[in-house]
């Protein structure tokens, strides 16, 4: 296998993904903000760097990085709702300026999709993004940055809900009274299946492409969220009686289910 993978970002996503590469027989790169992680990615197989992204600087040995990997996963989610929150879009400009020096020729970006807003009925991969978060605005930004750049092939998958170990919704839902929007269907995905979607881009070279990433089966929030408290023993969310229909969108992943490839994964974690 020829192709060298870097995976910027290896944290609940990251780690596993390039885990994976690795055992699938990829030459894997990986980077980590945290100088303990360090000898973890060794261990599992991972050239580990330790590099940190900043809106006006780069921490760490990025030119090195970069001019090993052919294939870049771009894995930094926008961290926007802390009161430090910083420009998301200023470190993928920063980050941008590094690659077009670099010998990457592919990038997967993960993105979200917070970018469609709130549309309504069926979205697929045509419908024109409408974002309304701060988070949904700046993804925006920046997957038009990169696919603007012609020097690379950029394909980018915007991921629904993350879901899997230690992570679930339920969890804080559980908490919480008179939610009223118990007939939203939930857009979700699981890290088995991010996983996959990735590496199937990589083997057979989706590239210069967008795909939505959400699980095909979509139930309302008070349906699903209520089933998994019942499974983990927790108190179940309390919603309060639905009155009238959704307003949110159902998004498919008509893109990645159109090329034969299915999810192999349950919705639930």
């Amino acid at each position: 296998m020829n192709k060298s993978v870097g995976v910027l970002g290896c944290g609940w996503l990251g780690l596993p993904l390039a885990q994976k590469l690795v055992e699938l027989g990829y030459k894997v790169f990986g980077t980590t903000t945290s100088a303990s992680k360090m000898e973890l990615l060794k261990q599992s197989g991972i050239e580990p760097y330790q590099i940190a992204l900043y809106p006006d600087s780069i921490e760490g040995e990025i030119k090195d990085f970069l001019d090993n990997v052919d294939v870049l996963v771009i894995n930094v989610p926008p961290r926007l709702r802390k009161s430090n929150a910083e420009s998301y879009v200023e470190k993928i400009k920063l980050l941008h300026s590094k690659l077009m020096d670099s010998s990457v020729e592919h990038i997967v970006f993960a993105s979200s999709t917070s970018v469609y807003g709130n549309i309504a009925g069926e979205i697929t991969e045509d419908a024109t993004p409408q974002p309304l978060t701060e988070s949904g605005k700046q993804l925006l930004v920046c997957e038009d940055l990169l696919k603007k750049d012609q020097r690379f092939k950029t394909t980018i998958i915007r991921f629904g809900g993350l879901i899997g170990p230690n992570r679930h919704p339920v969890t804080m839902l559980s908490k919480k009274q008179g939610l009223t929007n118990g007939n939203d269907p939930v857009n979700l995905i699981h890290l088995d299946d991010c996983i996959h979607i990735i590496h199937t881009i990589i083997k057979n070279e989706y590239w210069d492409e967008t795909f939505n990433a959400v699980y095909p089966l979509h139930p309302t929030k008070k349906e699903y969220y209520t089933q998994e408290a019942i499974k983990r023993n927790l108190p179940k969310p309390g919603y309060e009686a639905i009155t009238s229909k959704s307003i949110r969108g159902i998004v498919k992943s008509r893109n990645f289910i159109n090329k034969s490839h299915k999810f192999y994964t349950s919705i639930v974690s």
